[in-house]
């Protein structure tokens, strides 16, 4: 079973790998990382912006670097893709 995890520690790991996070302004939100605690055991990470793709992957190699068990998930309905984030 995973262990507990916060989304705090997540965020702070992606703002010392030099992440900038994205922040809802002018009705729409800056390119960027966005944190979300989706339960006591999975942080939710998602990239707002364009090179979806390419940065997910690069966020992905850094926290499994870090200890993480990383799995790239779709929402549903073709909705937007994230990385769901664990702790072994």
């Amino acid at each position: 079973m995973a262990r507990r995890i916060k989304a705090a520690a997540v965020r702070q790991l992606l703002i010392d790998n030099g992440h900038d996070f994205s922040e809802f302004e002018g009705g729409d939100w800056d390119p960027g990382v966005r944190v979300h605690q989706a339960g006591p055991r999975q942080v939710n990470v998602f990239w707002d912006g364009p090179g979806e793709a390419g940065q997910l992957e690069a966020v992905t190699a850094e926290l499994r670097a870090d200890g993480y068990h990383v799995v790239l998930t779709q929402q549903e309905r073709g909705g937007r893709r994230r990385l769901e984030v664990t702790r072994p």
